[in-house]
């Protein structure tokens, strides 16, 4: 019906077929259409394309990889047309955003590291902080790969804060694949950037009124005492560990034990004896069993019984 009553009005033709294109259930021909997106959008001019092509686009799902990551090979070439990075990320619904990313090293190839960083960065801000779990679930598992595609410098000017705000998360799984991710992120940057942009922010949780939010501290050092080594560990994370022996919560001081017994073997006989050892003797006698329990098998673990 579009396409036969644009006939008449040669300028309408080609935006008419186009969106009939996109709505056809043949994915080959959906992504040709993608790949004619600019030369369209062109013809139409800026307020055409603003008001007639890209509030279609952002209604628009498609859940074929190649026809997504078509749609992010046109970034380069909309944003110019429609007048800057913000009416591109119209483009952006969650489902494409998500897909970009996940193909971001392919994208990189096609429109470019600036390019890539100004489009993008609202967009993964968004999906960030989203309301729903699993889509900040989703954007963490990415983060790796955006880091290494965008740069040290760069992540830590415009992401690391969202990865330290996943550490405070109210859920569970968010907390947890958090701490993963910075373990994957002191991989790739390596341990004196963890020592300098993570360590100290990730220590000063141990002071957090939620408890939930000290026992995250205990569970990145887990995470990250491998990759950091022995030293950063001993100077660095151990006397928090050691200290947070103290805490009123008895599943904060249990998870102490089980870090102590974690890192215990990286540590130097010095500190094994003669700082872990004490602590480890003293959580054996708390009142709480479980810090009892947990205590006296990493004294077990560590032959410091």
């Amino acid at each position: 019906m579009a396409a036969s009553s644009a006939v008449g009005d040669e300028s309408l033709y080609p935006i008419a077929v186009l969106i009939d294109e996109l709505r056809n259930d043949d994915v080959q021909l959906r992504l040709n259409s993608i790949k004619k997106l600019s030369t369209i959008a062109l013809a139409l001019g800026v307020e055409r394309t603003r008001s007639e092509l890209l509030p279609f686009l952002t209604d628009t799902i498609y859940d074929e990889d190649e026809v997504l990551l078509a749609l992010a090979e046109q970034l380069g070439s909309f944003t110019p047309l429609v007048g800057g990075t913000t009416h591109v990320n119209c483009l952006l619904c969650p489902d494409v955003r998500l897909n970009i990313i996940s193909n971001l090293d392919c994208v990189n190839e096609v429109i470019g590291i600036r390019q890539l960083s100004q489009s993008l960065l609202p967009a993964i801000v968004e999906l960030a902080e989203d309301a729903k779990w699993r889509v900040r679930l989703a954007i963490i598992e990415y983060m790796p790969l955006l880091a290494g595609q965008l740069g040290m410098e760069f992540f830590n000017e415009k992401l690391n804060s969202l990865c330290m705000a996943w550490l405070v998360d109210h859920v569970y799984a968010i907390r947890e694949a958090g701490t993963n991710n910075l373990k994957k992120l002191s991989q790739k940057f390596g341990k004196a950037w963890a020592q300098n942009n993570i360590i100290p922010k990730v220590l000063a949780m141990s002071n957090n009124p939620n408890y939930l939010h000290r026992m995250t501290t205990l569970f990145c050092v887990n995470a990250l005492y491998e990759v950091c080594g022995k030293d950063i560990t001993t100077k660095s994370m151990l006397p928090t560990v050691l200290h947070m022996a103290a805490d009123p919560v008895a599943n904060v001081r249990f998870n102490v034990a089980k870090t102590l017994q974690k890192i215990g073997p990286t540590l130097d006989h010095n500190p094994l004896h003669n700082e872990v050892k004490p602590v480890l003797d003293k959580l054996s006698h708390d009142q709480d069993v479980d810090v009892k329990y947990f205590a006296q098998e990493a004294l077990i673990v560590l032959c410091l019984n």
